[in-house]
């Protein structure tokens, strides 16, 4: 018997696995829906990327695009809500939560992130992006309180 195997029998930790992987899934998406939007908008960051579409180096081919650049940010939003989620997760499900709790935390922020990005990628109308990142951001802000009240040594 490994280690591991206490954590692969919780169905806490199942559903931490489940969720986190979803959206780092999502994340890891974004950066192939960054290259499409780059190329069919014909917009590029940097010049030798431009012989993907031409033989020779075209220094018209560079510059920014507001659909890329509106896809490049949400990528960004990702990583700076996605990573934490990962981190502070982890340390929550080690916490031991009920398993409702958790698969509440896991499911909210899950959804929020795809909210957000629908939102984000789509132009919708303010206030559903920030709502849908206020939502994931309270998420982590919840798992980190019980992390702390679980462990802090004063």
């Amino acid at each position: 018997m490994t280690p591991l195997d206490g954590i692969m029998d919780s169905q806490v930790f199942l559903a931490f696995f489940t969720y986190a992987t979803i959206v780092i899934l999502k994340m890891m998406l974004m950066s192939h829906l960054t290259s499409y939007y780059r190329l069919t908008k014909k917009v590029f960051a940097n010049l030798e990327d431009t012989k993907l579409l031409s033989s020779t180096v075209d220094k018209k081919l560079i510059g920014t695009d507001p659909d890329v650049e509106r896809v490049r940010r949400c990528h960004l939003n990702d990583l700076e809500n996605i990573v934490p989620f990962v981190v502070v997760g982890l340390f929550y499900a080690l916490t031991q939560p009920e398993l409702s709790c958790a698969l509440l935390h896991f499911r909210v922020f899950a959804g929020s992130r795809i909210f957000h990005t629908i939102a984000y990628v789509g132009a919708l109308p303010q206030p559903c992006r920030g709502l849908a990142y206020l939502l994931g951001a309270l998420v982590n802000v919840s798992m980190s309180f019980k992390v702390l009240s679980a462990v802090l040594v004063l």
